[in-house]
């Protein structure tokens, strides 16, 4: 029975209070948002503890979903969540360690995507990926890396989609200049 409802389903029917459907949403989504997280940070306790604090999120938050379906995907919106409660993770280990935020995401823990595509592209594209600006290169990991829509990216990145798009064309051309 529920193996026929889509993601958005079980998320409206665990806002009714169906842990079933909850339960069934968490062992269909948990493994893929796991393997994202883990992309981005090496640290499994860290990691554990965001999928703790997300899925927490999706019971209690379900019927903010349930009542704005039509705005996104079940999918990107457990992304959502999960990307802010590890920012969050970020941030608070940046503050026990007294190290600012910055500083923290660009050299604690390099980015899964960041070491594949350093190994296994040209010197050339490697450098002309650095290159890009931080907004650039997070469009492209999520609509590349993480085969996210243009949709789930706005809401990953709590961007309008016209900014988008805006900003993938740009990493387009910057990477097309740099590469000629």
């Amino acid at each position: 029975m529920r193996a026929s409802l889509d993601e958005a389903e079980l998320i409206r029917r665990t806002a009714a209070g169906d842990r079933q459907a909850f339960d069934e949403f968490y062992r269909r989504t948990s493994a893929w948002l796991a393997v994202r997280l883990r992309r981005r940070c090496a640290d499994d306790d860290v990691v554990a503890d965001v999928l703790q604090e997300t899925y927490l999120a999706v019971w209690r938050a379900a019927g903010s979903f349930a009542g704005q379906a039509a705005q996104g995907s079940a999918v990107g919106w457990l992304w959502t969540i999960a990307a802010n409660r590890l920012v969050d993770a970020f941030r608070r280990r940046a503050r026990l360690a007294q190290v600012p935020p910055a500083v923290l995401a660009e050299t604690v823990v390099p980015a899964a995507e960041d070491e594949v595509m350093a190994g296994h592209v040209g010197q050339e594209l490697e450098r002309a990926l650095l290159d890009l600006p931080p907004e650039l290169r997070q469009v492209l990991r999520a609509m590349v890396l993480d085969g996210l829509s243009v949709r789930d990216t706005a809401l990953l990145l709590s961007v309008p989609e016209g900014t988008v798009k805006t900003r993938a064309r740009r990493a387009r051309i910057a990477l097309r200049e740099a590469l000629s």
